[in-house]
């Protein structure tokens, strides 16, 4: 027991209590483990830098917004911070005490976002050998951000109807409705009316979920907030590591400013951090700026090798399968995790994509 047991039995031990035994030890460590994941929703900051006169009423628009318990429907390019945006709807608004719960809809198949979103009873498919509470459940009293709403499937469209019209549901595989109380909040980079004049997404859905729209502006239409934004990551990430935050050249600068950032905010906070990270000296200027493969300025100083003529030599002398890694990580941090999204980007297949993640978990390569 000193030594971290949670229990022990003097022998003989009956079968059924070791049985309860097990399934108390069981319980309490899946609430340990709900505790950690809640912790980690809850926590993080919602600082949203916005000088733009855009950001600034779409701010006041969330802040409105967040005093009702209606749902959200945030609309925007994949980058532009829509995130941040719904957690600053749930900290405004009176739940802020509250569980705040993410869920992916499109790094999830079908069946496992089922399972996500409202848990699944012991036995109700193959590996599921215990009860697990779904998001909906630990979401309960707090908000619940569905993320990429527009990727779910139509019959887990009528599920979610349900959801939000009579705010109850049943464990896949079981057959007690629970009741719970949760705001949603979801985001989509896609037009859902357009969704719903050809047929992929539902009418009466799009109409429950569209009652507070807020769209989000894309990055090059608000260029006001480049620059302070470039500045926020910077002290960021020069932070975490261990260095003094460097300062913007001037044509480092109009660099920034005359980027358009098709990747929105997301692109913006990729560039700074490679900045960051390979500058020399105190200052980042224009030639430790690198963007997209049809920016002039692609010219890269520092440990990890140049460009040359197009080429970056820092792949010369590389296995394959480790620039491929890289590749589809990076890729994944670009779009803040979203498998669909860097599988589209990539010219390969979801399934594709998620089988290499899984084989490099096994290997130890990626956590």
């Amino acid at each position: 027991m000193n030594l971290g047991a949670s229990d022990f039995l003097m022998k003989p031990v009956s079968p059924e209590t070791l049985k309860l035994l097990i399934e108390r030890v069981d319980r309490s460590q899946r609430l340990e483990r709900e505790n950690r994941y809640l912790r980690t929703e809850v926590g993080g900051s919602a600082e949203i830098i916005a000088e733009s006169p855009a950001m600034q009423e779409t701010l006041r628009g969330a802040k409105r917004v967040a005093r009702s318990k209606g749902t959200v429907l945030i609309t925007g390019e994949s980058g532009t911070g829509k995130e941040k945006i719904a957690q600053c709807i749930h900290k405004e608004s009176p739940r802020a005490s509250g569980p705040f719960i993410r869920v992916n809809c499109a790094a999830l198949s079908e069946t496992l976002l089922e399972s996500e979103l409202f848990g699944h009873e012991r036995g109700a498919f193959t590996g599921a050998h215990k009860t697990r509470e779904g998001r909906f459940e630990l979401a309960d009293k707090g908000t619940l951000l569905l993320d990429e709403i527009g990727e779910i499937s139509p019959a887990l469209q009528a599920k979610l109807l349900r959801v939000l019209e009579e705010e109850e549901f049943e464990r896949v595989g079981g057959t007690n409705t629970l009741r719970v109380d949760v705001r949603v909040v979801a985001t989509t980079n896609r037009d859902l009316a357009a969704e719903v004049q050809r047929g992929a997404f539902r009418e009466d859905l799009y109409y429950r979920l569209h009652v507070l729209p807020i769209h989000l502006r894309p990055l090059r239409e608000r260029s006001q907030d480049v620059l302070p934004l470039a500045r926020h990551f910077m002290r960021y990430y020069a932070a975490q590591s261990g260095v003094e935050a460097p300062k913007l050249s001037r044509d480092a600068e109009e660099r920034l400013k005359s980027w358009t950032w098709p990747g929105n905010v997301r692109e913006l906070e990729n560039v700074v951090q490679r900045a960051v990270v390979l500058m020399q000296g105190d200052m980042i200027h224009v030639d430790d700026l690198v963007f997209g493969p049809s920016s002039s300025s692609n010219k890269v100083t520092g440990p990890q090798g140049v460009v040359v003529d197009g080429l970056n030599m820092s792949l010369a002398n590389r296995a394959l399968a480790d620039i491929e890694r890289e590749a589809i990580l990076a890729t994944l941090h670009s779009t803040g995790g979203n498998k669909t999204e860097a599988a589209r980007r990539m010219g390969v297949s979801a399934r594709t994509l998620s089988n290499k993640m899984k084989l490099w978990r096994r290997l130890g390569l990626v956590a």
